[in-house]
Order: structure tokens, then sequence, then C-alpha cells
């Protein structure tokens, strides 16, 4: 697919990095600027773009929603919603740049499930549920967080795209569905699955990468600045894997905050807080890339103050709600 996103104007051509380096020097500028006359102030890209509510009242919602998948052309989405205990995942079309009441995907709707996640070419959608392994039998429990979820628990399973419509959901290996905790898929333009479960400290999270060779998952690894000594949550995969966005409680997180680190070879540089506008003080995770990569999604229970009684009955209500920002308000890759 078109890959057209911020990683793209860092690589260090001539030119690239002649532009990169004017735009570190004028933001540099621009920062110290601020500094002395508003020193409260975030960084200057806080200040260029803020995020905003993506379609409040219809995907945005009363309940929690969360982690929005796009198909290639952006105008089928597919996110899950959560009320008391269970999760469904829906979806919903766009139409004249109006999207649709949600309904309830093909694969969904039994089970606890969320967290869809769609290849970048749209040909197959990885999601978690609490369904058993043989889809008989009572839901799976979790253990995580250092306490027993019962029904909580999730593993991995993939549908494929079969025409206009999806196929029968399939539960990944084993060697990837390790135990009863694992949560969050992204997935990269070859095939590698990024996704999260329990750290040794069975108390925190922790992000993980399954090479895919050959049409098969070699074992998961642990990503490098994912260590397991904080709780790292929802990886977002660039396609080409350049750059990850997450959510974690690391410094300086006020509570679950939203991350970017940057790959380097085979290993990730340290990750960058992507700040006070756009995090809040509550909980921002789940983060999500357009299909273009041009767009960061995630969900945030954030509550703007001063809209109308109709917005508060409708979506803000202190609930999991989707967010957008531009992938240019993001914190570059560092210079060397």
């Amino acid at each position: 697919m078109q890959f057209n996103n911020i990683t793209e104007k860092f690589r260090l051509t001539p030119t690239v990095f002649t532009d990169a380096l004017a735009r570190y020097v004028v933001g540099f500028l621009l920062t110290v600027q601020i500094a002395f006359a508003l020193p409260v102030l975030g960084a200057s890209n806080e200040l260029i773009a803020k995020p905003e509510i993506f379609s409040p009242g219809i995907i945005s919602g009363p309940d929690h929603d969360a982690a929005p998948a796009f198909l290639k052309d952006g105008k089928t989405l597919f996110f899950g919603r959560s009320a008391g205990s269970t999760s469904t995942i829906l979806m919903s079309t766009k139409v004249d740049d109006v999207w649709s009441e949600p309904v309830v995907a093909a694969f969904s709707g039994k089970w606890s499930d969320m967290e869809p996640a769609l290849s970048p070419d749209g040909q197959y959608l990885i999601f978690i549920s609490n369904r058993p392994v043989d889809n008989k039998g009572k839901p799976l429990d979790g253990f995580f967080m250092g306490k027993h979820f019962p029904a909580g628990g999730g593993n991995l399973w993939r549908v494929d795209k079969l025409g206009d419509g999806w196929g029968e959901p399939v539960r990944l290996p084993d060697h990837i569905n390790a135990n009863s905790s694992t949560f969050s898929p992204s997935i990269a333009a070859n095939g590698n699955l990024y996704f999260m479960r329990p750290a040794n400290n069975p108390k925190l999270f922790q992000l993980f990468r399954a090479r895919y060779i050959n049409g098969r998952y070699l074992d998961a690894e642990p990503l490098s600045f994912s260590t397991g000594s904080a709780t790292d949550v929802d990886p977002a995969i660039a396609p080409d894997e350049s750059f990850l966005v997450f959510g974690s409680n690391r410094v300086p997180a006020k509570g679950m905050n939203l991350f970017i680190t940057y790959r380097q070879g085979e290993q990730w540089l340290a990750p960058i807080h992507l700040g006070n506008v756009i995090n809040s003080s509550g909980s921002d995770a789940e983060p999500r890339l357009s299909p273009d990569v041009k767009t960061l999604y995630f969900s945030s229970d954030r509550v703007v103050k001063g809209l109308d009684e109709n917005a508060n009955k409708k979506w803000n209500n202190g609930k999991y709600n989707i967010w957008s920002i531009s992938i240019e308000a993001l914190p570059p890759r560092p210079i060397p």
C-alpha cells in the first residue's frame, strides 16, 4: 500500500536531511520563544494541532468505544464497543462523508470480542475474543494486573475477507496465544504481528512481536524498549515497522498515556511522550493508524468542558471515545 507519512520525511537523503534539520531548528526556536512568553505550554507541535472527537454520537457514543480499524479505502470501519463486562465488534460505512449507524460485525456478537486490527492490505482481520478454544464451553478467564477476571480473558483470532463478506474466525497458534490474557494485535505489511501479554511480573503488561515467515509465526519476542518494568499496552505499528505508537504508565505519564518510538535496526529508540495536549490527565490508549498513515486515532476518557447536555448524553460522559489527530503533530524521529 501507499506509505506516505512522517517517517518518509526523515530518511537521510541530503534534501530530506536539510528539510528535517530546518524543521528541527524552527521548532527549537519556536519552543524557546514560547518558553519565555508562556512557560506553562508544551512543545510547539502541541500548539499547532489538538485532537478532535471522531464521529460524535455515532461512532463515539455513550459506551466505551475503541480501536478503529479501516479498510484500505477508508470507507469501512470496524471498532470495539464495550458495555458492562461484554464487548462487541461493530462495523460502519461512510457515505457522503457521514458514518452510518454501526451494526454488529458478521463474525462477532456471541462472545466478548474487541480490538480489531486489519492487515494493511485489508485481506484479513485479527481480533481479541474470550471465546473458548473450540468455540464450545465457557469463555476464557483472564489473569492480569495481579487479578483474576472471570470471562475477562482474551486470545487472538483471525478472520479472512471473502469477497464482500468474511469467513469463519480461526484461533492463532498456541505459541502466540501462550496464555488467556493475550490482547491488542497490530499487523505490519509483511505480516509481522505485534501484541501485548502479561510480563514476568503479572501486574504489568509487556509488548511483543512475532515475525511472520513463510506463512507461519515464529515465537514472540519482547520489544527492546518494553522490559516489563512498566506497563506497556496497545501497540500500533506502522506498515513498514519504522515507528510504533503505544500506551504506557511509564514516566512522565500521569496515568495511561501515549508514546511513540522509532525503530533503528532491530532495536527501538527511547520512547517519546506525546505531550499533554494529545494526552490527558486520565486514560489515553488504544492507538490506531489510518490506512494512509496520515492520522492517529486513539481512545480517551477525557471530558470536554462547556458542551451542552445533548453532547454530554451522546458521548461526553467520561467513557472511552475515539479521537484523532494528524501524524504531523507527533514528535519526529530524533536526529542523530
